[in-house]
């Protein structure tokens, strides 16, 4: 398993608010927006995302990191015995992922692009 992407996630009150703030104040434009989630990239392809709720998941995650085999990563992390808070799921925007919670309780969304 190789890890292609990590991208930290900050949870907001005001999508639409944050989304302004972080464009005017950093330069970054929006690469995704599920209307939930937003995602902004500045040059070099460095991203933030922002969110107000998690659409499936039970919490909203702190970090995501991207995988290029999440079958790999979700046995990894079962087997280092965290505890996993959103199940291995195909969701319907097109990613396969899962959610865990790590010994300091940060949550971390673990995903890879499906298809």
């Amino acid at each position: 398993m190789t890890v292609e992407r990590i991208v930290p996630n900050l949870t907001v009150s005001d999508l639409s608010l944050a989304v302004r703030e972080h464009t005017t104040a950093l330069g970054l434009r929006v690469v995704m927006d599920h209307g939930w989630i937003v995602t902004l990239e500045g040059a070099g392809g460095r991203q933030l995302s922002l969110i107000t709720r998690d659409a499936t998941a039970p919490v909203n995650p702190d970090v995501s990191v991207f995988v290029d085999d999440i079958g790999a990563a979700y046995d990894a992390a079962t087997t280092a015995g965290v505890e996993i808070l959103h199940p291995l799921t195909d969701e319907d925007w097109g990613v396969t992922r899962f959610c865990y919670r790590d010994s300091s309780g940060n949550v971390v969304n673990v995903g890879a692009h499906s298809g």
